[in-house]
């Protein structure tokens, strides 16, 4: 039987070397927690990078799949099939969105809402020089049209030349994207709570003066809300907290809870006016199998009652994490909504996560100072205090 290293090694010598994995090889999951081939249990405050929303092993959840599977797995879009045209109906219901079209995962939800941006401002004057503001320190994938969109130069610069025509302005700040406007703008583009970038949420103010902005000059707003959507800041889509509404949503990571399926929504006028038959396509996307999942996570949100769960954990999770910034000298702020949180350190946060993951706590960084908690929608008091338990101590040396 291979060890933990062998495993290592193995794939070391056979993958190709794009991640920096943290020394351990995961082999099962149950609720909130995971397990190493050795048997080690690990508290999980990652969720496959807010994927799994539901928790490992959800029985009804995996039952839905397993009949899926044993039904059809895949069709292409050739054909009409009935778990994608369900699930499209619960999205429209619960983002107040009206179209979907499906994909395989966020950065091609991202690549899909650019086109149908260029294509929407196409059809206007037949010009093909538009441009698309985007903010700086956010993340959106690392395809090349959502690495072009992607505002941290040192992801996309040796990729150069991405797609032409993005502008970059600073979240939070109207005045950096009302300079950057001109009369080719044709969409802006945010994350309404940027993860990668340091767990930095929206202003109320910021969001509607950019929605009203939109509104008078004819531009798009298109919110990616693959990581800080599908439940995790207290309402289905965080936008949803900001009275305002996109005119093209991105949608993934938890969408399918595993499944690897993503999505991008468009209202009627944009649909109406934007991509059409032979502009657009996936193989994959939307095939029986992942609207088999996005049915059953929508299912299940609604049963459990997952958004009351999370405005009320949620709530916990920020004032015990308020607490530890008041607590420790080298924390310095607490940031995020929800279930989607972040510690600013003054300091550099990967040896903090390796001690965690040492004591059977996964957890993640967002950029090189903040460490990011991305639960699964469902854990408790007692996972927040477990959790709390095992990082302490790590702070502890942080601070001596």
């Amino acid at each position: 039987m291979n060890t933990m290293q062998t495993y290592i090694e193995e794939a070391e010598a056979a993958l190709l070397h794009t991640y920096n994995r943290y020394q351990i090889v995961l082999d099962k999951g149950e609720g909130v927690y995971l397990y190493d081939i050795e048997g080690k249990k690990y508290l999980d405050f990652c969720s496959g990078i807010g994927v799994f929303a539901l928790g490992y092993g959800n029985q009804d959840y995996n039952q839905a799949l397993k009949e899926q599977i044993d039904k059809v797995i895949h069709t292409s879009n050739y054909y009409y099939n009935v778990p994608a045209i369900e699930a499209a109906k619960k999205l429209k219901k619960v983002s107040g969105m009206d179209r979907v079209f499906y994909t395989n995962s966020g950065a091609e939800a991202v690549e899909g809402a650019i086109k149908a941006a260029r294509k929407y401002a196409f059809l206007k004057d037949g010009q093909t020089d538009h441009e698309i503001i985007a903010m700086e320190h956010s993340f959106h994938g690392r395809t090349m049209g959502a690495l072009s969109v992607t505002g941290n130069p040192k992801y996309r610069e040796a990729f150069e030349p991405m797609i032409g025509n993005i502008r970059f302005a600073l979240l939070n700040d109207y005045d950096s994207v009302v300079s950057q406007v001109n009369e080719k703008t044709c969409a802006i583009i945010l994350e309404t709570v940027q993860g990668e970038g340091g767990v930095h949420p929206a202003t109320e103010e910021f969001l509607q003066k950019i929605r009203a902005l939109c509104d008078e000059k004819n531009i798009l707003l298109i919110l990616d809300e693959i990581q800080c959507g599908m439940g995790r800041c207290g309402t289905m889509f965080a936008w949803q907290q900001y009275g305002i509404r996109p005119d093209i949503l991105t949608t993934a990571k938890a969408l399918g809870c595993g499944i690897p399926v993503g999505a991008f929504l468009l209202t009627e006028k944009v649909a109406q006016a934007s991509l059409a038959a032979g502009d657009h396509g996936t193989t994959y996307g939307g095939n029986p199998l992942a609207g088999a999942a996005i049915n059953k996570v929508l299912d299940l949100f609604e049963q459990n009652h997952i958004i009351k769960h999370v405005a009320s954990v949620g709530e916990e999770l920020e004032k015990e994490l308020n607490r530890l910034a008041e607590k420790y000298d080298c924390i310095k702020a607490r940031r995020g909504k929800g279930l989607m949180q972040g510690l600013e350190l003054d300091r550099p946060v990967a040896g903090i996560i390796s001690r965690a993951l040492e004591n059977g706590l996964i957890l993640i960084n967002a950029g090189p100072n903040v460490i990011r908690f991305l639960p699964p929608l469902i854990i408790t008091s007692e996972h927040i205090r477990r959790m709390l338990d095992i990082l302490e101590p790590c702070l502890n040396d942080c601070s001596e």
